[in-house]
């Protein structure tokens, strides 16, 4: 390209950031691209722009999901309310969900819940509504909620929707608080030998132990009290992290498109969904820009992953999903500053889409 045509490239750039945000926010998104760009082994990231891909890099690998899988358990519950199955605004109490909260694990989700909903009075007598729930799920990622609401939906019901919406690359879904127990140490073993012991256990043997626990956390009032959230040392957190469900960005992109292009499911569904996904469209800001914006993430100590789709007052539809994995705590920290700005230039900035999908290109 010619210097004045690149200098006048340039000004178009500038001139987009001084319309569309602040050019601290663009320096986090930009930031949030190059770290990917510059770290092919351990980022992914698909995104479609209008029904066609933008931008594209490792997006077949494997990666844990974290808290994004609970995008499959609100699809479920979406189903369900609609075709009457269960009713979203029976209630439900507080106890059935706390079976299976287990403090320190969590990063204070259910407990931020729970204040968020008290605040609100949505709290009647030690009950409340089951959308609630499946709010607080996808909201404060209340890992608690989650587990409550695969028992009531069906694990194989939730299972079911990746053949459903063709996720083709996708481990099994298994509940993540009763996962956890079998990172536990009470006869003080030998850390490397249980270590080893999951390792050995195939995906089979692994989730079905996780479901034998699961089973009895809603009937034994003793094992949660025996948890031991100091047997979880950064070598057990690694590998439960690793072992944690995984898809690839292109088939959450891909589950994300149908849902922004409202395919496969009824528009009733598509209601209920929306009051649970899309809460972010509650924001009065939010209803200016987007007509549709539904959004999940989920991080580890070592994982972050955002999938989202959207579509905006012009038309304009994108969907994107980013996974990141075997990061430093320092690098996700840092990354988790970054999301919101990254996803605000990808949205709302073509200059800054522009910019990423020609960077994809040449990577």
């Amino acid at each position: 390209m010619p210097t004045l045509q690149k200098l006048f490239h340039k000004i178009l750039i500038f001139l987009s950031l001084l319309l569309t945000g602040s050019i601290y926010g663009q320096a986090k998104a930009d930031s949030l691209l190059q770290f990917i760009l510059n770290n092919k082994d351990r980022a992914s990231l698909y995104v479609i722009q209008n029904d066609s891909l933008l931008a594209k890099q490792n997006e077949n690998t494997l990666m844990p999901l974290a808290s994004t899988v609970k995008i499959l358990i609100a699809i479920e519950f979406a189903k369900q309310v609609a075709g009457n199955v269960i009713d979203e605004n029976s209630l439900v109490a507080l106890t059935d969900p706390d079976k299976y909260y287990l403090p320190f694990t969590d990063g204070g989700a259910h407990p931020a819940w729970l204040k968020y909903e008290s605040s609100i009075n949505h709290i009647h007598q030690d009950s409340i509504k089951l959308i609630d729930i499946a709010r607080g799920m996808i909201m404060f990622s209340s890992n608690a909620n989650t587990e409550y609401l695969l028992d009531l939906l069906g694990l194989d019901n939730v299972k079911n929707n990746t053949q459903l919406f063709g996720l083709t690359e996708h481990t099994a879904v298994f509940p993540l608080v009763s996962s956890l127990f079998l990172y536990q140490n009470p006869r003080n073993a030998k850390e490397a030998s249980i270590i080893k012991g999951i390792k050995n256990l195939s995906e089979e043997a692994y989730c079905k132990t996780i479901y034998q626990i699961h089973n009895a956390l809603k009937y034994d009032t003793v094992l949660k009290k025996k948890f031991r959230p100091q047997d979880l040392s950064i070598n057990m957190q690694q590998l439960w992290s690793d072992r944690l469900t995984a898809s690839t960005t292109k088939n959450y992109t891909q589950l994300c498109s149908i849902l922004n292009n409202r395919r496969f499911l009824d528009a009733n569904t598509y209601g209920v969904l929306a009051d649970v996904l899309e809460t972010i469209m509650e924001n009065p800001a939010n209803q200016k820009i987007y007509k549709h914006f539904g959004i999940k993430n989920g991080s580890t100590a070592f994982v972050l992953t955002e999938a989202f789709y959207t579509t905006l007052k012009d038309g304009l539809k994108i969907e994107a999903a980013y996974f990141f994995n075997n990061l430093t705590m320092q690098e996700n920290t840092k990354l988790q500053r970054w999301l919101n700005d990254f996803r605000i230039a990808l949205t709302q900035n073509e200059a800054f889409r522009i910019k990423a999908a020609l960077a994809f290109k040449k990577n």
